[in-house]
C-alpha cells in the first residue's frame, strides 16, 4: 500500500484498510513464543478477534478503489487489488488452518476417558476437506442459488433447473468455502441472467447445464446458461475491480455491506437454522461444528444486491490454488464459464512474488 500515490492512500477507505493491517502487524509481532496449550488458546482468541475485525477489508477496499478509479490507471489498480487479495487469502488460510487444527487437537476423541471414540471430522485436515465432491458442491450451491432467486424475484419466478453431467463422482482435496464461493457466484450469475431474460416471456426457463470433467491433475467444471450473454459494454471490464459502466451503482451497493468474508455465507436467507441445514446437506443431514458449510450462516447481504466483485474475486480464489476461471460470452444467447481446479497437494499457492507481497 505504501507504493500507492499519496492521494490514493489518503482515501478514507484505503486508509482504514492500511491501519487495520498495521495494527495487526504491531499486535502479532508482540506475541511471545507459544510454549503451552494455554498460550496457544490465548493466541487463538487473538487470531479469531483479528479475523472478525478484518471482515471490513474487502468492502472498504472495493469502495476505496472505486472512489480512486480516476487517480490511477485501471490496470495498476486491478494489479494492486489482485496482489492484496491474494495476500489476504494467504494470511486467512494460515490463520484459519491454525484455528481448525487447534480445534481438532481439543476434540474429545483425543482423550482416553471420552465417550467419543472416533473423529467425526476425519475427512478434514484443518480447513482442507479431503473428499470434496464436485457434484455435491454444485447441488448445494444450486439449491441455495435457487432459494436466493425465489427470495429476490418472488415465488412466481420461473427458476431454471440445474442439469449435471460428466464425472459426477470426481473427488479431490480442497478448501470447501473457496470452492463454494466460486461455484455459488457463477450459478447466481447464470440464474439471474436466465430469470431476467425469461421474465417477459411465457416460456419455461431453459436449464443451466453443469459439466464436470476429471483429469489426473485437475478438475474442470463448465457452467452453461442461456441468459443472453454479457452485454457488450460490460464485457471489457468483466474482471476489473475499478472500471465499468456500473461503477457508481456498485459503489452505492457496497455502502450497504459493512462486512464481507467473501464466502457464500454473505448471502441473506430468511430461513430457520433447520431449513438451512436441509439446504446444505439435504434433509436430515447435519454438518459438524467447525466445518459447517459457508452456505449455512446468515449475514446482512441481500440476495439481489449486486456488488460487481463476484467474478474477479472468484478468479483470485481459483488462481490462488493454481487453477483458472474463464468466461466465454455469446451475446444474445448465453455464457459458458470454465473453472479449472488444481487438486490440492500437487501445486503450490500462487501468492505472487515475495517483493509484491512485501509492497502490500
Amino acid at each position: 500500500m505504501q507504493t500507492l500515490p499519496y492521494v490514493v492512500v489518503t482515501n478514507p477507505h484505503i486508509s482504514h484498510v492500511y491501519e487495520l493491517y498495521y495494527k495487526a502487524f504491531e499486535t502479532f509481532r508482540r506475541v511471545r513464543e507459544i510454549r503451552t496449550v494455554d498460550d496457544n488458546d490465548r493466541f487463538c482468541k487473538l487470531i479469531s478477534a483479528t479475523l472478525q475485525e478484518h471482515l471490513t477489508v474487502i468492502p472498504r477496499l472495493a469502495m476505496g478503489v472505486l472512489e480512486c478509479r480516476d487517480m490511477m490507471r485501471s490496470e495498476d489498480m486491478d494489479r494492486f487489488m489482485n496482489t492484496l487479495l491474494r495476500a489476504r487469502i494467504s494470511r486467512r488460510v494460515i490463520a484459519e488452518q491454525h484455528l481448525a487444527l487447534t480445534e481438532t487437537f481439543n476434540s474429545p476423541w483425543h482423550f482416553p476417558d471420552s465417550p467419543v471414540t472416533h473423529d467425526s471430522q476425519g475427512d478434514y485436515v484443518g480447513e482442507v476437506f479431503l473428499r470434496c465432491n464436485a457434484r455435491e458442491v454444485v447441488e448445494r450451491c444450486g439449491r441455495t442459488a435457487q432459494d436466493l432467486a425465489r427470495e429476490a424475484y418472488g415465488p412466481e419466478a420461473r427458476i431454471p433447473n440445474i442439469v449435471l453431467d460428466g464425472h459426477l463422482d470426481a473427488t479431490f482435496p480442497y478448501i470447501l468455502s473457496h470452492l463454494e464461493y466460486i461455484i455459488g457466484e457463477l450459478l447466481r450469475n447464470s440464474m439471474q441472467a436466465v430469470i431476467e431474460r425469461q421474465h417477459a416471456t411465457s416460456e419455461a426457463a431453459p436449464p443451466i447445464e453443469v459439466l464436470v470433467c476429471e483429469a489426473p491433475q485437475h478438475v474442470i467444471i463448465r457452467i452453461s446458461d442461456q441468459g443472453g450473454g454479457v452485454p457488450r459494454e460490460i464485457l471489457p471490464h468483466l474482471w476489473s475491480f475499478s472500471k465499468g459502466p456500473r461503477s457508481q451503482a456498485r459503489l452505492q451497493n457496497l455502502l450497504k455491506v459493512p462486512k464481507m468474508a467473501a464466502t457464500m455465507q454473505e448471502i441473506k436467507l430468511d430461513e430457520s437454522v433447520e431449513a438451512r441445514a436441509d439446504i446444505i446437506g439435504g434433509p436430515g443431514h447435519k454438518m459438524e461444528a467447525h466445518h459447517e458449510s459457508s452456505l449455512s450462516s446468515l449475514t446482512s447481504r441481500p440476495p439481489n444486491l449486486r456488488l460487481g466483485m463476484g467474478l474477479p474475486m472468484s478468479r483470485v480464489y481459483a488462481e490462488y490454488w493454481a487453477g483458472n476461471l474463464e468466461l466465454h460470452s455469446l451475446e444474445g444467447y448465453g455464457v459458458d464459464a470454465f473453472l479449472q481446479i488444481s487438486k490440492l497437494g500437487n501445486k503450490n499457492e500462487q501468492v505472487s512474488t515475495r517483493a509484491s507481497m512485501d509492497a502490500v
